[in-house]
């Protein structure tokens, strides 16, 4: 694992700034009774060292001379991180999302690792949940997927996890004075990096310039793509701390069906659910949605399979239109499909890799500022993130993991930011929202079923993959 952090990673902690809190999170409910604290606590420290990060805090270069690195936290203590805590009656699915949003609300302390984990308990059902909460700095969407498979189980009597090698001992923190001549030695390597990429131009002058004819072409549609501002909408207003959380879970084999109907991606069935939703929600608190289309920010994985496990971000980005003032639920999936398809044949996830690479040469001055004037642009709506997670059970001490919520930190002026993640043949998508900006999150929620329903309606799709219960009219359809 690399010390130093990514520009990319870096930019998270400069975009933690006002209201807005820069941790990936989730909410995971389980069957039975809760195990005993001091259980869950056994469990979890006897994996740390599969994910050594965490045990790790940040350590700030003097004057800003360099990127932050993390080094090893001499005072860890898991019970810090590890929390307890349990609903009041009725233990619904709502007292337990107002305690999410309120747990999610609050930022990470930077002199401590970067996480949490709340073991809930008082759930109705039998259930008992998980809060999950790590900085974005540390981990992204799809390295976390790994992450959870390492901390849970994939049967429900595993075998032991093997001990670690050696036991753990934190290397010394370095001083101010070592972290700063540590940064201005690496800013003496850079010139030897781009020798070393002046001999391989030589070796492989083809191969190079393919991918930098990608990596340009790229930036172009990327650049064309931001030169003009994302339209108004009620989600784009000034944030504050305090936050909303809900989720909606609906059957991945749905999806598919649909999106067997349709031709695409179950990503372009995601989105267009998304669009409709927002829609109707719009047009309900009387705003006019004619010919609108808002552009969500849609992350997408770079990371190789032989990266899987690492911790950091490899993501790139791509602006994706969600033609909201479409009411048809087919015809606004031909909007979003024909733009995804669009959008991928452009190159502009290879122009967001690029640049991210090319950021780690930035100062960190200048990072920063980037990335504070990156949150005050108006280049996109909200975050929609879709991350494929694990198709199979998970346990935690032999308790079956049921739902799996995720969510994504709002940026500032974006009130709304929506994350979905698949999971042993569900999808939950998780909706956090500001607290004073989305008093009627639940009605996104709520429009955001509907336009599934009417997806599965329209195409047909809910008769070919067996659904049962009763039948709406669509909403957006005009009977024959």
């Amino acid at each position: 694992m690399p010390a130093r952090l990514t520009a990319l990673d870096s930019s998270f902690l400069h975009l933690e700034d006002g209201g807005a809190h820069m941790h990936v999170a989730a909410v995971m409910t389980f069957d039975g009774p809760a195990p005993a604290y001091d259980e869950l606590l056994d469990a979890i420290q006897a994996r740390l060292h599969l994910v050594p990060r965490y045990r790790q805090r940040l350590a700030f270069v003097p004057l800003g001379q360099g990127r932050p690195r993390w080094v090893d936290d001499p005072h860890f203590n898991a019970g810090y991180h590890i929390r307890h805590t349990a609903l009041p009656a009725p233990g619904g699915d709502e007292e337990l999302k107002r305690l999410a949003a309120r747990i999610f609300g609050q930022r990470l302390d930077r002199a401590k690792p970067l996480w949490e984990i709340w073991l809930v308990e008082g759930l109705s059902d039998e259930r008992f949940a998980i809060l999950s909460k790590t900085h974005h700095a540390v981990v992204d969407g799809v390295s976390g997927v790994d992450i959870v498979s390492v901390l849970f189980d994939a049967a429900r009597e595993p075998a032991p996890p093997a001990p670690p090698a050696s036991p753990w001992l934190p290397r010394p923190v370095p001083t101010a004075t070592e972290l700063l001549a540590e940064a201005l030695l690496e800013r003496t390597t850079v010139p030897a990096e781009a020798a070393r990429g002046v001999r391989a131009l030589t070796r492989a002058p083809r191969l190079v310039a393919r991918r930098v004819a990608r990596g340009v072409g790229g930036l172009g549609s990327m650049a064309a793509a931001s030169l003009s501002p994302a339209p108004r909408s009620p989600l784009n207003v000034p944030i504050g701390p305090h936050r909303r959380y809900t989720w909606v879970d609906a059957d991945l084999a749905r999806f598919k069906a649909i999106k067997a109907s349709l031709g695409g991606t179950v990503n372009d069935v995601v989105l267009t659910s998304v669009a409709l939703a927002l829609g109707r929600w719009m047009r309900d608190r009387g705003e006019d949605t004619e010919g609108l289309e808002l552009r969500a920010m849609v992350p997408v994985s770079v990371r190789a399979e032989a990266q899987r496990g690492a911790l950091g971000n490899r993501v790139a980005t791509m602006w994706a239109p969600l033609p909201v003032g479409v009411e048809d639920p087919i015809a606004c999936f031909d909007d979003v499909h024909a733009a995804m398809k669009g959008l991928k044949e452009s190159g502009q996830a290879v122009g967001a890799e690029t640049l991210t690479q090319l950021a780690d040469f930035a100062p960190p001055t200048i990072m920063s500022q980037a990335a504070r004037l990156q949150a005050r642009q108006r280049f996109f709506n909200l975050v929609v993130t879709n991350v494929p997670g694990p198709q199979f059970e998970l346990y935690l001490l032999g308790r079956r993991l049921r739902g799996l919520y995720p969510v994504v930190p709002l940026a500032l002026k974006q009130a709304l930011g929506i994350a979905i993640m698949s999971y042993n043949g569900r999808l939950g998508f998780g909706l956090l929202g500001d607290f004073d900006a989305l008093p009627d999150l639940e009605d996104i929620a709520t429009h955001l079923e509907e336009a599934i329903d009417d997806l599965g309606a329209a195409t047909g799709a809910d008769d070919r993959y067996g659904r049962t219960g009763p039948r709406r009219r669509p909403t957006g359809v005009v009977p024959s």
